[in-house]
């Protein structure tokens, strides 16, 4: 008996052995020893403006520079299911930012997800699809924010991570599982707009972190690419872009998607929420021709058939109807004269180039009503742009309605003017 214990103590150690060595190895493939002496390193006012502008695509400074704060001095706080994650200080200090950094430990930030110090970084840096931009790139990032970026003395603040989360050990299970450097390859078979864009939306732009879906262990779904992603902490959902019911834009002409990028807002469409964001702080920084490639690329998403349905209302008749509460749909009704009408029109019908028409809206029919519910309680802001510098918004309603009369307005708006859209249930309210 005591022999078959030691024999299986000895077995389970040289597993446990053996998963460490592999998760060890996993976590270092592809790494390149660092050099031993510094590497020269020419920051031309070329690659630095180019590095300004890199970083504008990445939308780098909305996790690194905090309200009213110095740019790219870190603190803001970045919430996760596991706990909060702090991005760090990335200007040229010494001592708290990246002052003593090189190019190549920059470069192993941006492709392998380590620090200069060797500690595996949190995913919330979303180096997984950073992996995927070049080293020229990287450098000109590298340039940018070490001579153009005032120095902040702002130390890093820890990470608040539930345990076991928290540790190196976990970490680098997580990356042995979900993570493996990469870098760009060009599809042959593609024009070279095209794969511009494809390179802009899977790496600088990190387009799947919020449009993708999770797993457990809040990896990126790659194989389901651009599907749809639940932004749980801010209770927001990122809508498909492959999908003609969601955001797909695959019928839309360029120039409409192009303008959604720039001005945040076009004929078929406006941004709200954590893409307001994106809009403001990136994307109408970028120039016509990437915003053009970024556009092909997104017509084109694999699974972006039969898009020429994708703002149609669904069938109306009274099967496809879902069953409707009356007492609630009048209800709502009323709501929506009070509060609503006046800019969405009495038929849900809108008001062109200021208030959006809810008959037929597909951010109005889809399935999830999260965002719809943010929108009511918080308010629905367009970001303010260039193309678009004085936008109309829509006040927060969270003071005046409860969630009872959000859920009876939303479920109107919803089963009216041909809309045939689920109701809002009690539940779709907890479900922030």
């Amino acid at each position: 008996m005591m022999r078959r214990l030691l024999w299986s103590l000895v077995v389970l150690t040289a597993l446990a052995a053996l998963f460490a060595a592999t998760v060890a190895w996993l976590n270092v493939r592809g790494e390149e020893a660092l050099p031993d002496a510094p590497v020269a390193f020419e920051a031309t006012p070329q690659l630095v403006e180019r590095g300004r502008y890199l970083a504008l695509a990445g939308n780098c400074a909305t996790c690194h520079t905090t309200r009213g704060g110095a740019p790219y001095a870190g603190g803001v706080v970045i919430d996760t299911p596991f706990g909060a994650v702090v991005a760090g200080n990335l200007t040229p200090d010494k001592t708290h930012g990246i002052g003593s950094w090189s190019a190549a430990h920059f470069w192993r930030a941006m492709h392998h997800g380590r620090s200069k110090d060797g500690r595996l970084l949190y995913p919330a840096f979303p180096y997984p699809n950073f992996t995927r931009i070049t080293r020229e790139d990287s450098n000109a990032i590298y340039a940018y924010l070490q001579q153009e970026v005032p120095a902040s003395t702002r130390p890093n603040d820890a990470h608040r991570l539930r345990f076991p989360y928290g540790t190196q050990a976990a970490l680098a299970v997580w990356r042995a599982f979900s993570f493996r450097p990469q870098t760009f390859v060009a599809s042959a078979g593609q024009p070279a707009e095209w794969n511009r864009g494809a390179y802009l939306v899977e790496g600088l732009g990190h387009c799947i972190a919020c449009h993708g879906a999770r797993n457990t262990l809040g990896a990126t779904q790659d194989a389901r690419g651009l599907s749809g992603g639940s932004l749980l902490v801010e209770g927001w959902y990122a809508p498909s872009l492959t999908s003609p019911r969601e955001a797909g834009v695959a019928d839309w002409p360029t120039a409409e998607i192009v303008a959604l990028l720039q001005t945040g807002t076009s004929a078929r469409g406006s941004v709200m929420g954590p893409m307001a964001d994106v809009v403001y702080r990136s994307t109408q920084h970028l120039n016509d021709e990437d915003l053009r490639a970024m556009a092909r690329y997104l017509q084109q998403l694999p699974g972006a058939e039969g898009a020429s349905k994708a703002g149609a209302p669904r069938a109306t008749t009274a099967e496809a109807q879902p069953r409707r509460d009356e007492s609630l749909m009048l209800r709502g009704q009323r709501i929506y004269d009070q509060r609503c009408a006046y800019c969405h029109g009495d038929q849900g019908q809108g008001q062109p180039g200021a208030f959006p028409p809810l008959a037929g809206n597909r951010a109005v029919l889809m399935d999830s009503p999260v965002n719809l519910i943010q929108i009511v309680r918080r308010g629905g802001f367009l970001p303010a742009t260039g193309g678009n510098p004085r936008p109309h918004g829509m006040p927060p309603f969270a003071q005046v309605l409860d969630d009872n009369d959000v859920s009876a307005v939303l479920s109107f708006a919803r089963g009216s003017w041909g809309n045939d859209a689920p109701p809002v249930t009690a539940r779709d309210m907890l479900r922030r």
